[in-house]
This record gives C-alpha cells, structure tokens and sequence, in this order.
C-alpha cells in the first residue's frame, strides 16, 4: 500500500516574518524530499479548507470569526509567541483540512498511512485561544472528525513534540473515546503536562503524560515508548492512531534541550507503525508540530516517511548531543507504569 503526503503552497503564506515558526521550515522538508527522490515514491494527497462546521468541532465560533477578522485586518501578534498574516486564517482552514484529509485517505484505504505537512501548528491551540505558534488545532479537529463521521469508538493520538499539546489535552481531557498520550520535555513551555493529570469524569485514565527531564535521547525516548505508550495502546486497542510529530525534541533544536537523533525519531516512528499495523489494521496519520533547526528537521521528515514506506532509511544518528550523561528516568517510568497500572 502506498504513503499518501499532504502538502500545498498556501502554507508558506503564513507569513511569520522574523519568527522561529517559518515557512523555510516546510521549504527545507519538501526540497530535501526532492532531492533525496523520496517524493516521487509518495501518494501526493491535495488538501482542502476546513469548513468553519469543521473547526467548530474544537473551537469556538466567536474564536475562528476573530481569527478570520484579525486576518482580513492584515494580521498581528495574538500573543507573545504567536503571529499571524493576511493569509494566515486561510492556511490554518488548509492545515486543519489537510490532516483532515490524510485521515479521509487512510480511513478509506486509498493509502497505507499518511503524513500531513502542515502550517500553522496546532497542538497549543485551545477552543477559544491561540497560544505557541498555533491557530487551529489541527490533530483534535481530525480526531473529531474522525470520532463523527466513521463513528469510531477509539482513537489513539499521539504527540512526541518536545512541548505538552495542552490544547489537544484540554479537547479530549473528559472524553474516554480518545486517549491522548505525550511524550514532553518538563517542566517547560505550556506548563501543563504532569503525570497527574490523567483524564476527568469518563475519560480518566485515557490521558498519559509522560514529563520527561532535559537531555533524555534516544535511549530514554525507546524505552518510553516500549515500556509505557506500546503497552498502553496495547491495551486502549485503537480503530485509529493519529501522530502530533514534532522534531523539536532533536539535539540541535534551538527551542529545547533533548538529545534525539534523526535515528531516534525514526525509531519512535517504527514503533507507532508497528502499532498501527497490529491494533487498527494499519491506520496511521501524522501531522507536523514543531522541529525549528532546518537540517535537522528536513532529515527527521524524510526518516519518518522512509519508516512509513516501510524502508530502512538513511543511518542518521547524528553528531554528539549537547549532553554527554542523559539523565535516569527508571522511577519516572515505573512511577506512570503504577499510576496507569500497566504493570
């Protein structure tokens, strides 16, 4: 079965200026896929605007008409991290449509998996607030999506960003249909996060965090996903696994002080593939988050598309970390083990 990829040029409007969140960011991804030929072994798969119904399954009406109106006012700062442009509030319709498309094609069976490379991100953003980069919540929006339209019972999301996704927690912190699960660097940007808050009401115990300490690498990121989100999916059994991928978490990034290599991501990627293939018949979707060192983030990209493709993929371990003694997390691990009773 093929790859699908998610792509169209009214991202790169989203016209940031001198931000950290660019359109270099995609610029550099796509163009590595060029010319590596990854792209031409990829389903190219055309997005679509969200409907305003569509957003509004997570965000609030009044909410989305201030974005279009801030837009058509020719854009501004929304917070101290977040800008948009004129063109903004048309390319987050076109992010949220297009993770919404990548899980149209995989629910259909047109692909395999797909990957959706989208900006802005979403992952920050609440029903009522833009906040770290984000106007839409694309995943949660997806996830809805989903939940409605093929009346699934279970979905898995998955965020390894190096930042908590508290907008996709706050969505689906009440909703057992849902088990959200994050993999973060903590404390740190939202604050949120802590193995403590584990779902509300129904959905208690549908929501795992999993804060992990500056300098975790690979190792400790590996033994997290075996050890706590694979037997944790496991037993959720999932009709669906959707990916919040952010590749911020990489030893280079200049937002975060984790050490991941390309290798690494590509591993955590192996795993959720192996996931997908023995709980929902292989139904995966990612989209983008963050990742803001170019190189490193166009190398993770094309990682990440080769273990979809089901390919070994380049050997990109990478140059030394920025730390040389990563830090033990076997108590945090064993902690979340006994708070989620895996065992």
């Amino acid at each position: 079965m093929a790859t699908g990829y998610v792509y169209h040029p009214i991202y790169l409007k989203h016209d940031t200026g001198q931000h950290v969140e660019v359109a270099a960011r995609l610029e550099a991804a796509t163009s590595y896929l060029e010319e590596t030929g990854l792209k031409s072994k990829l389903t190219p798969i055309e997005p679509r605007p969200a409907s305003i119904d569509e957003i509004a399954l997570v965000h609030q009406r009044q909410y989305i008409k201030e974005i279009e109106e801030k837009a058509a006012g020719g854009g501004g700062w929304l917070d101290a991290d977040t800008v948009m442009s004129a063109d903004s509030y048309q390319a987050a319709l076109y992010a949220a449509g297009g993770v919404i498309r990548a899980t149209e094609v995989v629910m259909g069976g047109e692909v395999a998996n797909a990957f959706a490379l989208v900006r802005p991100p979403g992952h920050h953003a609440t029903s009522g607030q833009a906040m770290g980069f984000c106007l839409f919540n694309n995943i949660a929006i997806a996830a809805e999506y989903a939940l409605k339209k093929y009346k699934l019972e279970r979905i898995l999301i998955i965020d390894f960003d190096v930042h908590h996704g508290n907008g996709t927690q706050g969505t689906f912190y009440d909703n057992p249909r849902v088990m959200y699960v994050s993999t973060h660097e903590y404390p740190f940007y939202p604050g949120t996060g802590d193995i403590g808050e584990t779902g509300s009401g129904e959905g208690r115990g549908t929501n795992l965090n999993i804060p992990m300490p500056a300098g975790c690498g690979d190792d400790e990121y590996l033994a997290v996903f075996e050890q706590v989100i694979a037997p944790a999916a496991r037993r959720f059994n999932p009709q669906l696994i959707l990916v919040s991928t952010g590749y911020d978490g990489h030893w280079a990034d200049p937002l975060a002080m984790m050490q991941v290599s390309v290798g690494g991501f590509a591993r955590m990627a192996g795993i959720i593939k192996e996931l997908s293939d023995e709980l929902c018949g292989g139904r995966l979707a990612l989209t983008l988050e963050g990742g803001y060192n170019l190189e490193a983030l166009a190398a993770s990209v094309k990682a990440t598309f080769d273990v979809l493709l089901g390919k070994a993929g380049d050997d990109l371990s990478g140059a030394p970390p920025r730390r040389a003694e990563p830090p033990n997390i076997e108590s945090l691990i064993a902690e979340i083990k006994k708070i989620h009773r895996l065992g």
